[in-house]
């Protein structure tokens, strides 16, 4: 358990169940729509109709009141429509379903009575045969919240196999890695290991539900983004006196009616093609600007801005989060918000909010927005984790150690160290871990803290913290242990076995078995790995944490303890990690990082925009040279921010873009001009050195040769 985090019954303490009165008037309100529309003992007869989605009227459908009606009874928002088992697909002929039923009516039929034998064994107590119905299998959240609905007392309102685990490991039981166990018997191990406590006596699962989420909600971090209510926040009046936000493109209609992501882009990108000009990068950003609108979940945070410069205040998402308004005369994509007026201000100019409706707030502008001087402490969550965090997070949990790959310039190295500043911060019990990454300041000082060897005669040495950089000559015995010259009393030179950086750190840390330790590895593939980690190959697999082995040399007896992590970096384009040795692969989580050109949106110099220069460049690189040879947007920052300043642009280009570009093709100068143009590349010998030199004709030769609609690199 994280330390920060209060116990079970410390916040059982403080817990008042009279605060889920309004919660628990909602549950019976929805739950009492949806027996009087579906009641049970009307399912063996109950026509494909009513079941699914994408017919007709949508919310006549038993599948869209589970998603999207009943958000009190327990969320299964997110993901894809499969989840739904049968659905009609928008836009298309045709219905998904399993491939082994013949059509639609027969997977209905096999459906329908999977649901009703669950149903009946609901009422007889065999919880665990309803996980094993096979027509079932893959909607398991969905089965789970069906239970809730009709037996409200005796299934939780979780219906996430993922949070159902994270509360069954908070309370030590052990099945929370039984992998036998499904949803549905998750969930009721986790009822059973509650009421064994004899605190919840009387309570219901309402009541429950409400309570574990409040203790210890396993969603991380909140989203965070800002959205303007029309041009000049002309609808923020309606906006804020209606409680929601509200956004344009209203002619794709209601978004909970795609069945996915993918199927809602391919109509946004129908329908606005020509208001874009076609331009791919730009539909698929405004694309993604929309859909987060159907991400947003209760108590993710909202920005209503009003141009560059001025928030007008920030909100809490509540239920039913979207909702499409008919009624409105435009912009009828709404979310409801709760707003919170009191952090109306004026920051610093943002220039992406001058060219987007939807956009994400990073930590430190949030951390801005609502810190007040002077006035009422704010009631706002803290900043969003980085996602990428919380999966480095859990792939070390489950293997010990972890790669992040990818193209240079993909921020492998910036991101690796922010993450095990707040790693080790956040398990160490620290309560503001993610505040410490919005201060550039204090970022630096806790690494350094961190990173710092302990000194004191009561602790072992080596730090929390240790940043290596392996290189060709790195060894075994500067890993683990060996001889190494060392002068004698008598000025001559002997062999004197010495113990390796990770050797020493392994004796601390099981010293220490509380505190975690984190190897922080840079340029992990230039070394050759086999030979640095030798006899540890065994040992890195998180199940034989703790076992021993003998060192050749020394004949000592050595283990990894399990409080021991690795976290490397590795660039491909030097070495793809089909070239690692195939035993260490294995024993490794491997986390992509690639360019991420929507981080420059909204930055141009001299006309250029930087996020299309960008995926132009990239999508010539990787149709000639492979995926992993990409360039980084992290060439284009400068810190957190896109560079804006041509020459800064134009030297940039000329020291780190153009030598990769050159390195890739070989000094085949033809080949370099499908890159970057023929005004750069005149002829096949030689590059145009006057160009280059001065920056606004270096800028407007690559706006040329790099539109997405030019010729070069077809």
């Amino acid at each position: 358990m994280d330390a920060a985090r209060p116990s079970l019954e410390e916040a059982l303490s403080s817990f008042h169940r009279s605060s889920t009165s309004e919660a628990a008037a909602a549950v019976r309100q929805q739950r009492s729509a949806m027996l009087d529309r579906f009641p049970l003992d009307r399912w063996p007869s109950m026509p494909l109709e009513r079941y699914a989605l994408g017919q007709g009227k949508p919310q006549e459908s038993f599948c869209w009141w589970m998603e999207w009606g009943t958000p009190a009874l327990g969320s299964i928002r997110g993901g894809n429509a499969s989840k739904h088992l049968i659905y009609k697909r928008k836009g298309s002929l045709g219905w998904y379903h399993d491939e082994k039923y013949r059509d639609e009516e027969e997977a209905w039929e096999q459906v329908r009575a999977a649901f009703v034998r669950a149903f009946e064994l609901a009422k007889m107590g065999d919880w665990q045969a309803i996980d094993e119905l096979g027509a079932l299998e893959g909607g398991a959240a969905l089965r789970c919240k069906a239970l809730h609905v009709y037996f409200p007392e005796e299934i939780l309102n979780v219906a996430s196999r993922e949070h159902l685990r994270h509360f069954l490991r908070l309370l030590g039981r052990p099945e929370a890695e039984d992998g036998n166990l499904r949803t549905v018997g998750l969930n009721r191990a986790l009822l059973a290991a509650l009421r064994e406590r004899g605190r919840f006596d009387g309570w219901t699962t309402t009541e429950i539900g409400s309570f574990l989420y409040t203790w210890a909600d396993p969603r991380e971090s909140r989203m965070v983004v800002k959205i303007a209510p029309g041009e000049q926040a002309k609808f923020w009046e309606a906006c804020l006196q209606g409680g929601y936000i509200c956004v344009g493109w209203d002619e794709v209609g209601d978004l909970r009616e795609y069945d996915s992501k993918e199927s809602f882009r391919a109509a946004f990108s129908e329908r606005f093609s020509s208001l874009y000009n076609g331009n791919k990068s730009k539909l698929t950003q405004k694309a993604k600007e929309l859909w987060t609108l159907m991400e947003l979940e209760p108590g993710d945070i909202v920005v209503a801005n009003k141009g560059q410069s001025k928030v007008l205040a920030v909100g809490q998402v509540i239920e039913p989060g979207y909702e499409l308004r008919p009624e409105r005369p435009e912009f009828k994509h709404t979310v409801r918000v709760k707003w919170d007026t009191s952090y109306a201000k004026d920051i610093p100019s943002q220039p992406r909010w001058g060219l987007t409706t939807v956009d994400p707030i990073p930590p430190a502008l949030y951390t801005t927005i609502i810190s007040k001087q002077g006035g009422p402490p704010t009631t706002m969550p803290p900043p969003r984790v980085d996602d990428t965090f919380l999966e480095l997070s859990a792939a070390l949990e489950h293997k010990g150690q972890v790669i992040l790959y990818g193209p240079p310039g993909t921020g492998k190295t910036y991101l690796a160290r922010r993450f095990a500043v707040w790693w080790l911060l956040q398990h160490s019990g620290a309560a503001d871990a993610h505040l410490v990454l919005a201060d550039a300041e204090r970022f630096r000082a806790e690494e350094g803290r961190l990173a710092a060897p302990r000194l004191a005669e009561q602790q072992p040495g080596s730090a929390p913290l240790t940043r290596l950089t392996f290189h060709p000559s790195y060894s075994y015995e500067d890993f683990i242990e060996g001889f190494r010259p060392a002068p004698t009393s008598t000025g001559t030179l002997s062999l004197k076995l010495e113990d390796g950086v990770f050797k020493r750190i392994c004796r601390d840390a099981a010293a220490q078995p509380s505190r975690r330790f984190l190897v922080l590895v840079d340029e992990i593939n230039r070394a050759n790995l086999a030979k640095v980690f030798g006899e540890l190959i065994t040992l890195l697999e998180k199940d034989k944490r703790g076992l021993t082995i003998t060192l050749p040399q020394s004949k000592e007896s050595f283990a990894i303890p399990p409080n021991v992590y690795i976290l490397g970096t590795m660039n491909t384009a030097d070495r793809s990690i089909k070239l690692l040795d195939a035993a260490l692969r294995r024993r490794f989580g491997f986390i992509e990082c690639m360019p991420e050109p929507e981080v420059l949106q909204g930055t141009s110099v001299n006309g250029l925009a930087l996020d299309v220069f960008l995926e132009e460049l990239n999508r010539r690189i990787a149709a000639n040279e492979g995926r992993e040879k990409q360039i980084g947007h992290a060439y284009l920052l400068d810190g957190d921010r896109a560079i804006d300043d041509p020459e800064v642009f134009a030297r940039r280009f000329r020291q780190d873009i153009l030598p990769l570009l050159q390195e890739y093709c070989y000094d085949d100068y033809s080949r370099l001009a499908k890159y970057i143009g023929n005004k750069l590349v005149p002829d096949a010998r030689t590059l145009n050195h006057e160009y280059l030199s001065k920056a606004d004709d270096l800028i407007e030769a690559l706006r040329l040769a790099l539109s997405p609609t030019s010729q070069s690199g077809a």
